[in-house]
């Protein structure tokens, strides 16, 4: 019993920490469907790829059965998976961040130059890099890199160490050529008839013409640059730093003309419409407090 205890006291204090856990058994590996549950005879839990109207009160389904009841966690049922588990997993997205997990040193190495330094957890082969924020989880977004977010588990290693920070730009890239114009599809065109920027839509701004236009086309060039990768990234980043400049205009200041305008830039280069106008809203949001 004393590895049942330890599990589940790790997984009682996580959970009232408001971080929603699950058993793994042995390989890392979630518990099986229970027979009423096999092959999503239930209709799956109500945060799964499909909703339903599953309530087993086993650890059935992965990532979606983590929860932060305390009654549930130390119910019957479960303390018969806690007794076959080999380690504790939390759903990331749930406890409101996101996990880089790097596999090997390469990948580590890599992190250490090209990712923003967070708070880091050892593991058996590498580290996860854990910051604040969710997104979209996809495996093998670079050799030896998942990212472990929204419909994912991770293996609780501890608290780990140094300063947790915000879900970087270059973080959100690593998926986002999944979010390019499919294959086949045809590549989502910009609007002609979209307004530009000029002082009839900014007439409330404190800044000049020259300055305005000068930051909007630095800022395209950056996006323009980026035609294999990271494009919506970095509309994300000029999206934001272009509305940081006007924080402390009466405004209006003509954003949602330049917003068009960064979308466009990222739609040209093969960012699908949907995702290139999120990460301008998104940039803008971060710039003026608001939330996406």
């Amino acid at each position: 019993m004393t590895a049942v205890r330890t599990y589940l006291s790790v997984a009682l204090s996580l959970a009232a920490a408001g971080v929603p856990v699950l058993p793994l058994r042995a390989g890392k590996v979630p518990f099986g469907n229970c027979c009423s549950c096999a092959n999503n005879a239930c209709g799956g839990r109500p945060n799964m790829k499909t909703p339903g109207l599953c309530a087993c009160p086993r650890p059935c389904h992965g990532w979606a059965a983590a929860t932060t009841d305390s009654a549930v966690l130390s119910s019957g049922l479960w303390v018969a998976a806690w007794k076959r588990a080999g380690a504790v997993a939390y759903h990331p997205a749930g406890a409101g961040v996101t996990v880089v997990d790097l596999d090997n040193a390469d990948a580590v190495a890599w992190a250490r130059e090209s990712l923003p330094s967070t708070r880091t957890v050892s593991t058996t082969r590498g580290e996860h890099w854990i910051y604040r924020g969710t997104m979209r989880s996809a495996n093998h977004v670079r050799p030896g890199a998942d990212v472990k977010s929204s419909m994912a588990y991770a293996r609780w290693l501890g608290p780990g160490t140094g300063t947790m920070t915000a879900l970087p730009p270059a973080v959100l890239a690593l998926v986002e050529r999944e979010e390019t114009t499919r294959p086949g599809e045809g590549v989502d065109s910009s609007s002609l008839t979209r307004a530009r920027w000029d002082r009839s839509v900014a007439t409330g701004c404190r800044h000049t013409d020259a300055y305005v236009r000068t930051g909007l086309e630095r800022g395209l060039a950056r996006i323009l640059a980026h035609r294999e990768t990271g494009a919506g990234s970095a509309a994300y980043g000029v999206a934001r730093f272009l509305a940081t400049q006007h924080t402390g205009c009466p405004g209006p200041c003509g954003l949602d003309a330049i917003g068009e305008q960064i979308a466009d830039a990222a739609i040209s280069v093969g960012v699908s419409a949907h995702y290139a106008r999120r990460a301008v809203t998104n940039g803008f949001h971060g710039a003026l407090g608001a939330t996406a």
